[in-house]
């Protein structure tokens, strides 16, 4: 698959774009590398949302706060009619007519594996402890990898949920959240409008992590606050630096 591996004259913030052809299909995405790093080194792989790209917010600014603050490398990748290989009308209009198209959370998952192997192979990397950030669609696609071959350490997903919008999903996701047994943190917005609360919770519920946490803040779908991107990088840099020892606190006793 290296063979039909090339990087990009372009980029953003830091990131180094490439595309590959997958074992499915055409796959690109963005790199950021530490300035020291090994085969050894941590690793970040990032979904982005269905109005976005491999840039949308908040992917550029944990990255660089990743390599910049924890020597951490961080992979990011085009969804399936996004970015660089966008499709019209593009963003969401583009993802409801690829969620109709049968093993289309299959062949995203793919592209994820298909790009480490070939982004780790070509910059001696990714042997090191693994993590994941995606919301909405980069939960909806982040599941399925979560619960795939590779062995993730942590994760922060989120936005997401069975009912509604997650309703044509709804079973791929209960059955990839079953698979899940590493630390979560799962952000959700009380007023969601694209996934009520029942449909959040059951998705949450069905993980099996003996270590997770919701945390829940008032506001529509996109009205994430500045300070849960702050605690997620904190929590996944603390579980990428090495295993972290849960502790209980009694507010209650004596």
């Amino acid at each position: 698959m290296s063979e039909g591996f090339k990087w990009l004259d372009s980029g953003e913030r830091g990131g180094r774009d490439f595309e590959l052809d997958g074992s499915r299909r055409r796959v690109t995405g963005a790199l950021w590398l530490p300035q020291q790093c090994d085969a050894t080194t941590p690793m970040m792989l990032m979904g982005h949302g269905a109005s976005g790209d491999r840039y949308q917010a908040p992917i550029p600014h944990l990255a660089q706060r990743f390599v910049a603050e924890a020597g951490i490398s961080v992979l990011a990748i085009d969804g399936p009619v996004h970015g660089l290989r966008s499709v019209a009308p593009g963003g969401r209009e583009a993802v409801a007519v690829e969620m109709r198209r049968s093993g289309f959370v299959q062949d995203m998952v793919a592209d994820w594996l298909d790009a480490f192997q070939t982004v780790c192979t070509q910059a001696n990397i990714g042997k090191g402890r693994l993590g994941y950030f995606g919301l909405s669609m980069g939960t909806f696609f982040g599941l399925p990898l979560l619960a795939s071959r590779l062995e993730f350490s942590t994760a922060v997903i989120g936005l997401a949920g069975t009912s509604k919008a997650g309703k044509p999903i709804a079973a791929e996701l209960l059955r990839a959240a079953a698979e899940v047994t590493h630390p979560v943190l799962f952000l959700m917005q009380l007023e969601d409008e694209l996934f009520p609360r029942d449909g959040y919770l059951e998705l949450f519920d069905a993980l099996k992590s003996e270590d997770k946490r919701i945390h829940a803040n008032p506001g529509l779908h996109p009205e994430v606050p500045a300070e849960e991107v702050a605690h997620s990088f904190d929590f996944l840099r603390a579980h990428l630096e090495g295993p972290v020892e849960r502790s209980i606190v009694n507010p209650l006793a004596e």
